[in-house]
């Protein structure tokens, strides 16, 4: 099994490394080109191509600073 490893970005997207499918939910699948080494997906939801990120976190205020928990 490949690996893949999502990074939380400070006030930007998830950015998924690896190998992936993203399907939405009627079932259709989002091409995503199998020479990208990673693909953003946005967390802000002021994309105009979502769920892929198109970078307008920068101007609609969208701040999240996340970390996970101390275990």
């Amino acid at each position: 099994m490949s690996d893949v490893t999502v990074r939380v970005r400070d006030n930007g997207p998830l950015l998924i490394e690896g190998p992936i499918k993203i399907v939405d939910a009627d079932g259709n699948v989002y091409h995503v080109s199998p020479d990208k080494p990673a693909v953003a997906l946005c967390r802000c939801g002021a994309s105009a191509n979502r769920p892929f990120c198109d970078g307008a976190h920068k101007g609609c205020g969208f701040d999240a600073v996340d970390r996970a928990p101390q275990v």
